[in-house]
């Protein structure tokens, strides 16, 4: 059986963390932000860890060699 590769384009938007989590980027920061208050623009810097079920999904099917 050949080897499992990794989604390319899984491994442009998620990282693993050293306990196995799953980091990606904060959704809705593309575009519309002058409707957005400044809290909401502040709150959605940086990553985000994702819920333990999405991170399940990732992991398998997506990034199967970490």
């Amino acid at each position: 059986m050949p080897k499992m590769k990794t989604k390319s384009g899984a491994k442009k938007r998620f990282r693993l963390t050293g306990t196995g989590k799953v980091i990606a980027g904060q959704a809705g920061k593309r575009h519309g932000m002058i409707k957005r208050t400044n809290k909401t623009i502040r709150n959605q810097r940086g990553t985000n860890i994702l819920c333990e079920s999405d991170g399940r999904i990732i992991r398998k099917s997506f990034l199967p060699n970490g």
